[in-house]
Formats: C-alpha cells, sequence, structure tokens
C-alpha cells in the first residue's frame, strides 16, 4: 500500500475524502503576481526600478528578469514547478511598449497582445492591476486623491484605460480578469484635511467607474492600506473608506495581508466580509515589521486565511493572488515557495473535517473542537501534499533545491 493509500485510509477515519478534495484543490487558481521576477521594477524603459509608492523590493540578488522573454522564461519554469491550476497577475507597467516611451495615460491593448498570446500558449488567464507608483507623477504622495487637477487627470486617465484593458483581455482569455486598483496616496506626518482627500478620491473613482464593463470579461476590486513607508500618518484609501466605497458601489474589496498591523488577524476580516459579498480578491504576503511583502510560508497566519475561506464555503468565488518581492534571494526559488506554500494552506484546511468540528462546539465539547484541531496536525498531510505534486507531474518538495540550482546556473547567472 503507497503512503498516499494509508493517508486516505487516515483521513476517511475522520469523515474526509482525500480523492474528492484533491480534485476540488485542483479548480482553485492561484494568480502569479509576475513583480516578484523582475523586483517591481516592469518595462517602460530600459532598467526600470521600483520607486516611491511606499513600497520597496530590497536585495540584488543576481539573476534578476531585465527584458519580458526572460521573466516568461522564468514564469515558464515556475509553472512547471507548481501543482494546481494558476492565472498569472500584471501591472501596466508589464506591458510591450517597444523602443517608444509610451506613459500611463497612454497604454492600449495593443501593448498587451504578446501576454495574451503567451497565455494561450502556456494555458493561464490574467488578472491585472494600474501602476500608480514609480512615476513622476505620484511623487508628492498622491495621485487619484491628489489637489493638483493636472496630476488627478493624469492618473484618472490610467486608470480608465486600466479597466479598458483588462476588460479587453478577460474578454480575449475566456475569463474574468480581476482589476485590482491601489493608490499609494497618503502623507507621512499629520494632515489636516483627510475628508477633503478622502472626498477627492470617491470623485476620482466615481468617474473612473462610469464605464460598465461586463462581468464575464472583468471585476473591479479596490485593495486597503493602513500604512506605507512615507505614508505612516495618513491613508487615503484606507480599509474603511474603501469597505464603504466598494459596499455602496458593488464592488469587490482587496485584503492585503502586508496591508494591516502586522499583529493583526486578516482571518478574522473574511467572515464579515464573505457574509456580505459573494467574492473577495487576497493578496497573499508574509510581512514583517512593516508593509514587507516576504515570500509567503506555510504559517500559522497563511494556514488560518485558508480555512476561514473553506469554512466560510466561498472558497470558489474568492479570489487568490499572491503579492511578494522578495530580491534577496533566488528570485525562482522565492515565487516556488511561496505559491506552493499557499496551496498547501488551502489542502490543509481542504481536509479538515469541518462538520465534526461544527458539531462539537455547537453542543459545547470546547476540548474534542480543540482536540480535533490539533490532531490535523499530525495526520500524514504530507503524503496527499505529495499525491497532488505527482497527479501535476510537479517535483516533489526534496528535489526543488537542485532543479532551481540547476536552473540558476544554467540561465540565471549569465544575466549581467
Amino acid at each position: 500500500m503507497s503512503e498516499y493509500e494509508v493517508a486516505k485510509t487516515v483521513y476517511a477515519e475522520y469523515g474526509v475524502n482525500t480523492d474528492e478534495v484533491l480534485d476540488q484543490l485542483a479548480k482553485i487558481p492561484i494568480s502569479i503576481h509576475c513583480w516578484q521576477g523582475d523586483d517591481v521594477g516592469g518595462f517602460e524603459k530600459p532598467d526600470a526600478e521600483l520607486g516611491g509608492g511606499g513600497i520597496q523590493a530590497t536585495g540584488k540578488y543576481p539573476g534578476k528578469a531585465k527584458t519580458i522573454e526572460q521573466l516568461r522564461s522564468d514564469l515558464e519554469k515556475v509553472l512547471s514547478l507548481v501543482p494546481g491550476t494558476h492565472r498569472v497577475n500584471l501591472h501596466a507597467s508589464y506591458g510591450e511598449f517597444g523602443s517608444t516611451f509610451i506613459d500611463r495615460d497612454q497604454i492600449e491593448e495593443a501593448h498587451f497582445q504578446g501576454w495574451v498570446e503567451w497565455g494561450r500558449k502556456v494555458g493561464v488567464a490574467f488578472d491585472f492591476n494600474g501602476t500608480f507608483f514609480s512615476h513622476p507623477m505620484a511623487d508628492d504622495g498622491y495621485t487619484l486623491a491628489s489637489k493638483d487637477e493636472r496630476i488627478r487627470r493624469f492618473w484618472i486617465e490610467h486608470a480608465k484605460r486600466c479597466r479598458r484593458i483588462a476588460a479587453w483581455i478577460g474578454e480575449q482569455m475566456g475569463s474574468p480578469c480581476i482589476l485590482d486598483t491601489w493608490v499609494p496616496d497618503g502623507a507621512k506626518n499629520l494632515t489636516v484635511d483627510k475628508f477633503g482627500y478622502r472626498s477627492i478620491l470617491k470623485e476620482s473613482l466615481d468617474e473612473i467607474f462610469q464605464t460598465e464593463y461586463p462581468a464575464e470579461y472583468m471585476r473591479d476590486a479596490l485593495e486597503t492600506k493602513l500604512f506605507g513607508i512615507g505614508s505612516e500618518s495618513f491613508v487615503v484609501g484606507s480599509h474603511e473608506f474603501y469597505m464603504n466605497y466598494a459596499a455602496r458601489n458593488n464592488k469587490m474589496l482587496c485584503i492585503d495581508m502586508g496591508h494591516f498591523h502586522t499583529e493583526e488577524d486578516i482571518s478574522d476580516k473574511l467572515s464579515s466580509i464573505l457574509l456580505f459579498d459573494d467574492e473577495v480578491l487576497l493578496h497573499v504576503s508574509r510581512p514583517m515589521h512593516w508593509d514587507s511583502d516576504h515570500v509567503v510560508l506555510f504559517n500559522d497566519k497563511v494556514k488560518m486565511v485558508a480555512e476561514e475561506l473553506v469554512r466560510s464555503g466561498k472558497l470558489e468565488t474568492s479570489h487568490i493572488g499572491l503579492d511578494f518581492f522578495d530580491a534577496s534571494i533566488n528570485r525562482i526559488g522565492a515565487w516556488v515557495t511561496g505559491i506552493r506554500a499557499m496551496r498547501k494552506a488551502l489542502l490543509f484546511a481542504l481536509l479538515q473535517p469541518i462538520d465534526q468540528l461544527i458539531e462539537y462546539e455547537e453542543s459545547g465539547n470546547g476540548y474534542a473542537t480543540m482536540a480535533l484541531l490539533e490532531l490535523q496536525n499530525v495526520l500524514p498531510f504530507g503524503a496527499v501534499w505529495n499525491e497532488f505534486c505527482t497527479r501535476f507531474n510537479a517535483p516533489l518538495e526534496s528535489k526543488l533545491i537542485g532543479i532551481i540550482s540547476d536552473y540558476e546556473e544554467s540561465v540565471l547567472k549569465e544575466r549581467v
């Protein structure tokens, strides 16, 4: 009897059918963020780097993708190493702009035709993001909430074009493109006219969302934030702002795990959000002390988020994306580790005997609830995970270091 068959028998004792779980897990897409591969630089101009916006990519590990071709090649390698269904999440700054500089208020669908063709070839659909940072028009800390009409008009036009491009991508790929809007607007120090800035942001969003697109082509999400470097005192697009705006305007909330206090329980927000909304967008990261976007690991916070998605019964209507960018280690290894960790968390949650746990809880048997949850930690989870990898022809954990080291030796070291 194989290790998986043994594990299948063990989980069956607790009412869990592992084959059904693996079938369900295989259908849940994880959206892979393209910006891990080049440290959030984008390809608007040669040697572009992340700047401003209250975010940083730290480290100078060799092997950074310097062209779209290199980035796609790296993504293809990653896709061969991660089991399950996946999407790719693009920022607007990752278009193919040629030798002529195209400013962000001038981007077109044609600049992303190459991504659509690549997606068809490798079998992934796309999500999209406006890029409201790393630009001179964002240097004063405000974009859609700017009191400078010229700056605000520039970013409103960018946002409108991003929505149009996202709808086009979704139509081309036959899968709704989730368009996430996050702006870094805020201030480092005390701000008097908070109401004024938030009123401006509301007006900008109202204009941006005037055009309706079919839901089968694109969905809008709004990403909240507590603070960032350079916006420690005030962030215009706070959680409360976007929660209210989304509720009143039928938009989706994006909850980024790095955008809250590091000790805040992000998973606890999901039962409230999903009680009123069928959909939520998650950007999963691993914050440390600030919005540092470390590589996702199979840790308690990620497990708790996965558990809440499963227990809510809305896993299939939730959208799971990753958002980390570690430039201090092998970028391929960072991608693979984070993607697989998120997938493991989902599997761990799906393997829990939820009906039995609820029965214990409702009967007031707190000990049994706690003990059964604790028991999950010593059940043969690893054997089920290995079976999932095998079904997708993805390598087991023990093989990854060698595979990624070989790729670095043969490919990444050539990038100088």
